[in-house]
C-alpha cells in the first residue's frame, strides 16, 4: 500500500506526510532527501553540478546514502548525519538543478521505489511521487498554499527574510514545474488540498478521510 503526497515547497507535505504515517503506523519517506543528498555529496566531493555522468555515477557511491525513519528521512555522507545540513535553501536549489537531469532522476528512481518494500504501508512525500515514483498509488495526494504563506513557513523554519523565501520558493516552483522530466505536477486522481487556512490537523483528518475510502 502506498500514499504519495506531492506538492511545492513549504506547502505542509513533511508534516502532512509524517502525521497521516504514524496514524496509519505505516512508513514515511521524503523522496527530495534523495536529491538533496545527491546535490550535497556532489558539493562535498567538488563534482560540477553540469557533469551528468558524475552525477549518475554518484547516485550509487556508498559515501552517502538515505535512511527512513519514523521523524525524518536521514541523509548521511561519510557515515555522518547530514540532514540538518542539507535543508538549507541553497541545497534546495542545487537538488532542483540536479534533479533536471533524466540520467540522475532514472538513477534514482529505483532506490525510492525500494522504500515500499517494507513489511508495512508507506507514505511517501515530493514533487513527483504521484505521477513518477509510484504512479500506481492507492491514493494520492497534492498540496498546496499560498505563496506568502508558503514562505512564512519556511522562513521560520530557517531563520531567514520572508521576502527572500518568496522570490527563492517563486523560482523554485517555476524550476521543478517546467524540467522536462518529471516535472511537478497534480496527478490526475489527486485529491488536491489548499492548507493555506487549515491547521495541521485539519488537513490530516481530511487526508485520512479520503485514504480510507481508497485502501
Amino acid at each position: 500500500m502506498v500514499v504519495t503526497i506531492d506538492g511545492p515547497a513549504a506547502s505542509g507535505k513533511s508534516s502532512v506526510s509524517r502525521e497521516l504515517a504514524r496514524r496509519l503506523g505505516w512508513q514515511w519517506v521524503s523522496t527530495g532527501a534523495f536529491y538533496r543528498g545527491l546535490a550535497y555529496a556532489a558539493l562535498q566531493l567538488k563534482i560540477d553540478l553540469n557533469d551528468v555522468a558524475a552525477l549518475a555515477e554518484l547516485t550509487h557511491n556508498p559515501v552517502w546514502r538515505v535512511k527512513m525513519d519514523d521523524e525524518r528521512t536521514h541523509v548521511f555522507f561519510k557515515d555522518q548525519d547530514v540532514t540538518d545540513l542539507i535543508a538549507h535553501e541553497d541545497v534546495g536549489n542545487y537538488a532542483s538543478k540536479v534533479s533536471h537531469y533524466p540520467e540522475v532522476r532514472k538513477a534514482l528512481l529505483e532506490a525510492q521505489r525500494n522504500c515500499s518494500q517494507g513489511p508495512d504501508g508507506l507514505v511517501a512525500e515530493g514533487r513527483d511521487c504521484g505521477t513518477v515514483v509510484f504512479p500506481t498509488a492507492q491514493a494520492k495526494v497534492y498540496l498546496t498554499a499560498s505563496s506568502e504563506h508558503r514562505a512564512a513557513r519556511r522562513a521560520a523554519e530557517l531563520g531567514l527574510n520572508q521576502g527572500d523565501m518568496v522570490k527563492a520558493q517563486k523560482q523554485r516552483d517555476h524550476q521543478d514545474s517546467t524540467r522536462k522530466v518529471a516535472p511537478m505536477a497534480i496527478p490526475t486522481d489527486a485529491l488536491v488540498l489548499d492548507s493555506t487556512e487549515l491547521s495541521l490537523n485539519e488537513v490530516v483528518d481530511r487526508v485520512v478521510e479520503y485514504v480510507q475510502k481508497r485502501i
